[in-house]
């Protein structure tokens, strides 16, 4: 489902180069649910937006669904993203002026899909996520786990490749982690939805299938088979 070969990023300071990531690579097979795992500062932002397409790496591809998306100009980038990938935050990004169905409903309305079936599968998703007595509500009138469901429907009403949840419980107090990570584990099992977990926290990495550790912006496999999903070309920063 997805595949990073020998991913390097550096970003521009002046007249120098900064490297933030090296030789990167692994792959996640359908259905899998992945923790990237790594402190501030050490290159996952950047990883997840260069695999999100929304940056280009300095060199390596990505492919995803067996589509490379480094080769794709922005107009193609805009369109593989909508039916694609689906992205869950940690500040939710909802629109406050649109009810939650509404918002769970957004990225339909970009695909000029009809009302009765934007409206069908957005019910049904609030359903799976445990809120379907919400839809009518604003995201203000909702606690901050709720809101994070709405995000979560949101980010499936696509039914994309593969789903981005970026520190998609650093808002949340303990109890409601726990509740939020649940969720995505059964809509995981349930939806066979590959999902790319980042997280600084090592907690909830640990609740995933595999587990990729960035440090320094250098991948150290850490869980299950990673090391056989690691080429050799990477560097051990730790050696």
């Amino acid at each position: 489902m997805l595949r990073v070969e020998n991913i390097t990023h550096s970003f521009k300071n002046g007249n120098e180069w900064t490297p933030v990531l090296h030789n990167i690579n692994f792959e996640v097979k359908q259905g899998e649910m992945v923790a990237l795992l790594g402190s501030s500062g050490s290159g996952k932002s950047t990883l997840l937006n260069l695999m999100a397409g929304l940056m280009k790496p300095t060199e390596g591809e990505i492919h995803i669904a067996d589509h490379n998306i480094v080769k794709m100009n922005e107009n193609k980038l805009s369109i593989f993203r909508r039916k694609h990938i689906g992205f869950i935050f940690q500040a939710y990004e909802l629109i406050t002026s649109l009810t939650v169905r509404e918002n769970v409903e957004l990225p339909l309305v970009f695909q000029s899909v009809s009302p009765s079936i934007r409206k069908q599968k957005s019910l049904a998703l609030l359903e799976k996520v445990g809120i379907p007595d919400k839809a009518d509500l604003f995201p203000s009138q909702l606690s901050g786990g709720q809101q994070q469901r709405v995000s979560i429907a949101r980010s499936l009403i696509t039914e994309p490749s593969v789903i981005f949840a970026d520190e998609p419980t650093g808002n949340l107090d303990s109890k409601t982690e726990e509740e939020i990570i649940s969720i995505l584990l059964q809509l995981n099992k349930t939806m066979d939805t590959t999902f790319i977990v980042v997280t600084h926290e090592t907690d909830v990495a640990e609740q995933m299938q595999r587990i990729f550790t960035l440090r320094d912006g250098y991948l150290v496999p850490e869980k299950g088979d990673s090391a056989e999903m690691v080429t050799q070309g990477v560097t051990n920063i730790e050696n």
